[in-house]
């Protein structure tokens, strides 16, 4: 029988209690970083329409995107209520999951009973009538009593505060607790979820970090029972999945809520096969040929070697089949490696989102959002590109054939021990997702930088031909006109490309403040856009006389960036020399005014990085 004649874990829950739990949790999901993938999935699916996921799309902050994101999960509970059950499998697709983290608890509180469906929701004309009955006691007394009767209705009632298009005020709000949920299981009692009703054909399962859902009756008749990812595997092969190989033993490493199956088995919550009998009970026979024993040793005998040989049995099907695949002696290499790494180290290194990366005497910096594998998704950039994991290795010369889980570095750990500590994960084979696309549009957009070089923030981008950076139409200088046909390449690599066949001979600083701006305005566009890039606090970009407290009395002339820009472009400046005295008047204004406080630092370090370029480009001995 195929994956699709197999009932979906979902149908047995109503589309009210699916609508119910989405009306629960719909704030949480707008609180998800970055949210396109999800929106594109919805509007993919016809449950947003095109008109409102523009809208999102176009906006830029993230409390904008988190407000609009919102409105679109309010829109399709008002206008998609018939519709929840296509919306909790569009959202927990694999390649959705594998991306959200949130979605991931959500799914398994939906699924493992931890969430109550059944529970009443608060009472809207109590709660606007607690201000009346401050005139009538009594009547407000038993209100509240009734209210504290229910633990579980208190505690979601605490929990659910208004959505951010909900109207309240001051006097309604309530002080910020950590979410609740209610739960059918008292407290302390053991969450035995496979004997639920709902549970009674399958049940959740974990090994590793990898999730399933384990199909009883399958399990039972020795076939392929535990779904995950899109794939069907035994117990056996599921254990491979999820790294846990070395267990060899799955009844131990496959759990369901933190119960092995073994005990399940023992306990005939569920059904192994019975056809391992017959192999113990011919082993048995034949050992009994050579080694004669008392009945009653005989009867003990049997009771071990039954259950010895079963786990045997199951270790040496699990080596049958993971021996076959290709690469597997280089797994097996690799994972001994890192069995010697210390475990010691401060892992806190790994947590930022961007590391750095070194091959022998490569140097980079991999994005973890994103990696998807060896070979998909280009998540290595260097000055000159961007890579895959395979690809960066192969960029090393001293490399004939490369690992890249083994030579890859970060901060002197290999690859494999980040996957190892889950601070990278790998995608299945069968995802589906931008990242591991194979489409000649997501492989060029994997080209280019995912932020602007400049401002550090996404949009909508002008990607480079010749380098990976991307820019803003309006960051970039000269600004990028949208009718701009063909290739385009930025001023970075104009200037690169133009002072390859310049005259190089070297210039006196006094000569470089004397040359004109007209004939040196790829200089000029390419210093202010250094020093914008490296302001990421904007500090220097808007008139401090607005913002500043006090500035005016300290600083007569003042100077910003967007001045010299707007200077540069309305062509004021006739020597170089004029548009550079513009930024050392920026440098010692902040001087002047922050003295030698936070501010005043960074000021000096952007006069020095200033200098430093300036002197790079017009060939300063």
């Amino acid at each position: 029988m195929g994956v699709n004649a197999q009932m979906d874990p979902l149908d047995f829950l109503t589309n009210e209690e699916l609508l119910f739990f989405f009306h629960r949790k719909k704030t949480e999901i707008s609180c998800i970083e970055q949210p396109h993938r999800l929106l594109t999935q919805l509007r993919d699916h016809d449950l947003v329409p095109e008109k409102l996921f523009e809208t999102v799309k176009k906006m830029r902050s993230r409390e904008q995107k988190e407000k609009g994101f919102y409105e679109v999960l309010d829109w399709v509970e008002k206008k998609r209520p018939q519709y929840m059950h296509q919306f909790w499998r569009c959202v927990f697709e694999d390649h959705i999951l594998q991306l959200y983290p949130t979605l991931r608890i959500l799914r398994n509180s939906l699924l493992d009973g931890t969430f109550k469906l059944y529970e009443k929701p608060p009472d809207v004309e109590t709660l606007t009538d607690e201000k009346e009955s401050e005139e009538k006691a009594e009547k407000g007394k038993e209100k509240r009593y009734k209210r504290k009767g229910s633990k579980d209705d208190r505690s979601s009632e605490d929990s659910d505060g208004p959505g951010p298009s909900s109207t309240s005020t001051p006097k309604r709000r309530k002080p910020v607790k950590k979410p609740t949920f209610s739960s059918p299981v008292k407290k302390g009692d053991k969450q035995e979820i496979w004997t639920w009703p709902i549970y009674k054909s399958h049940l959740p399962v974990t090994c590793g970090d990898k999730e399933g859902t384990l199909y009883r009756e399958k399990l039972h008749k020795g076939e392929k029972c535990i779904l995950s990812h899109g794939r069907w595997f035994t117990p056996a092969d599921f254990e491979k999945f999820a790294g846990k190989e070395k267990c060899k033993n799955w009844k131990s490493s496959i759990r369901c809520r933190n119960t092995p199956l073994k005990k399940l088995i023992e306990e005939e919550h569920l059904r192994c096969p019975p056809t391992e009998r017959r192999k113990r009970t011919c082993v048995q026979k034949n050992m009994n040929k050579k080694f004669p024993v008392s009945s009653s040793e005989s009867s003990s005998s049997d009771l071990e070697t039954s259950s010895s040989l079963m786990e045997e049995s199951d270790s040496e099907d699990f080596q049958e089949q993971g021996g076959r695949g290709e690469g597997t002696e280089f797994r097996r290499r690799v994972e001994d490696e890192e069995e010697e790494e210390e475990d010691m180290a401060d892992l806190s290194v790994f947590q930022a989102p961007s590391l750095p990366v070194t091959c022998v005497s490569l140097t980079g910096t991999l994005y973890k959002c994103r990696f998807a594998s060896g070979s998909r998704g280009k998540c290595i950039r260097t000055e000159e590109k961007w890579f895959t994991p395979e690809e960066f290795v192969k960029q090393e010369p001293t490399l004939a054939d490369g690992l890249w889980k083994k030579d890859i570095l970060c901060h002197g750990k290999t690859i494999n021990f980040l996957l190892q500590k889950k601070f990278l994960r790998i995608h299945s084979l069968l995802c589906e997702c931008v990242k591991c696309s194979t489409q000649e549009e997501d492989l060029l957009d994997q080209k280019n930088d995912d932020e602007c070089y400049v401002c550090h923030s996404e949009g909508d981008l002008v990607c480079c031909d010749e380098c990976p950076r991307a820019f803003h139409s309006h960051c970039h200088l000269p600004a990028v006109h949208g009718d701009s046909p063909g290739e385009w390449i930025c001023t970075l690599c104009v200037l690169r490309n133009n002072q390859q066949w310049l005259d190089s001979n070297n210039m006196s600083e006094q000569e470089a403040f004397n040359a004109p701006v007209s004939q040196y305005i790829l200089h000029c566009h390419y210093l202010l856009l250094c020093v914008y890039r490296k302001d990421i606090q904007k500090v220097f970009v808007e008139d401090p006389r607005q913002t500043v407290c006090r500035y005016s009395e300290i600083i007569t002339q003042p100077m910003w960036l967007d001045r010299i820009k707007q200077k540069l472009d309305s062509r004021e400046y006739q020597t170089v020399g004029a548009f550079v005295s513009d930024f050392q008047l920026i440098f010692s204004n902040c001087r002047m005014f922050n003295k030698d406080n936070e501010f005043g630092r960074m000021g000096a370090r952007l006069k020095q990085m200033f200098e430093k370029e300036f002197r790079k480009i017009f060939s300063i001995q």
